[in-house]
């Protein structure tokens, strides 16, 4: 993989925070930090995509069915006698 210099301007306040993140042991330096959090990024919007796109797939699907809460007991109680 091939890298890329940044140069990035932090505040005090982000400058001590990502160096308290070094000194704990949990990061290496500053470059580790900053692509552990675009990481993080990067996954939470994939999960915001997801989320959209299952919320746009449901209300597509036309109008629900009223809840029989009975048969929902019913079938979790089926699931946890079943053998593996």
């Amino acid at each position: 993989m091939s890298m890329h210099r940044k140069t990035i301007t932090l505040t005090k306040q982000q400058d001590d925070w990502v160096k308290g993140q070094i000194e704990s042991g949990h990061f290496g330096n500053d470059s580790e930090y900053i692509r552990h959090v675009i990481r993080r990024d990067q996954q939470a919007q994939e999960r915001l995509v997801t989320l959209r796109r299952a919320l746009a797939e449901g209300e597509s699907s036309g109008r629900s069915k009223p809840l029989d809460l009975a048969a929902v007991k019913a079938a979790g109680r089926r699931r946890v006698k079943a053998p593996n």
